[in-house]
């Protein structure tokens, strides 16, 4: 305290003119509405900084809950418009697609934990495997449209053949608007482009046209995005349409997926198998 004391008598002059500044600085800003303008200007200013400062955190902080959210009302959606799971039982409702047939899925929804673009033939991981239901010849899709076809799984992880992948995987798609299905495929040229081929020659295109699953695989649904058509020639060894085929998802910015699960397919297997046996009787 004695300190303090000899500070301020040592030091009085200073703080006098100190407090004579004070005064003054205050009699000028509350008796000239010009300094009051400028001063209540500066204050609205920094109080808009500091809460545009707070509200960017606080949607950083939300980004984790707004994502959860997002996905669950994707998964919601693809359950609605691939069949309804009613509560507590594994009954879904049925689609139906052109042929008048019934489609049946289960959404199962997972995050990838590696991905890869630049091989010939290329996979990625999901946190999902045999003890949350997934298996072998599953179909993958994404928010954007489809992704692969699960090949193996572990207890809580299942490996995924991407779409990108040469000569190993082949999807039946179609063209939106005309019906018209054919077989679709990755050159290893491209990870944008897929080509989409058997479409016979006189069907009409135009790019931008749609392209979708064709629903007659027991793997993809019906109707699931693939891309648009980005260009088409004519392939001179078969005379069908050589159609290029931009997705419309980017396969090498997955997160989220959604494994779909046909509850119709060891039915449909059961049929094919007919018509194999059949074959063989007949030949």
């Amino acid at each position: 305290m004695g300190f303090l004391l000899r500070l301020i008598s040592k030091n009085s002059l200073f703080f006098f003119f100190m407090v004579l500044q004070v005064i003054a600085l205050v009699l000028v800003f509350t008796r000239n509405s010009m300094q009051q303008s400028w001063i209540a200007g500066q204050t609205t200013a920094f109080n808009s900084t500091v809460s545009g400062i707070v509200d960017e955190g606080t949607d950083y902080l939300k980004l984790k809950q707004i994502n959860e959210r997002l996905l669950d009302q994707n998964k919601a959606l693809l359950q609605e418009l691939y069949g309804n799971q009613n509560a507590g039982a594994a009954r879904l409702k049925a689609v139906k697609d052109t042929t008048g047939s019934a489609q049946s899925y289960r959404i199962l929804d997972g995050a990838i934990v590696y991905n890869s673009i630049n091989r010939q033939d290329n996979y990625f991981t999901i946190n999902r495997g045999r003890l949350h239901g997934v298996r072998p010849k599953m179909g993958v899709i994404a928010p954007k449209g489809i992704a692969g076809i699960v090949v193996n799984t572990t207890d809580h992880y299942a490996l995924v053949q991407s779409v990108l992948s040469t000569n190993k995987i082949k999807i039946n798609a179609a063209l939106k608007n005309s019906e018209y299905f054919g077989t679709l495929s990755w050159r290893g040229e491209d990870s944008r482009i897929m080509h989409l081929q058997d479409v016979p020659k006189y069907v009409p295109l135009q790019v931008g046209d749609t392209v979708v699953t064709d629903g007659k695989s027991a793997i993809f649904p019906q109707g699931v995005l693939i891309g648009t058509v980005a260009g088409y020639k004519v392939d001179r060894k078969t005379g069908f349409w050589d159609i290029s085929v931009e997705l419309s998802e980017t396969m090498g910015n997955l997160n989220k997926v959604f494994v779909v699960e046909n509850l119709k397919k060891i039915e449909v297997a059961k049929i094919q198998d007919t018509l194999k046996a059949q074959m063989s009787r007949d030949d």
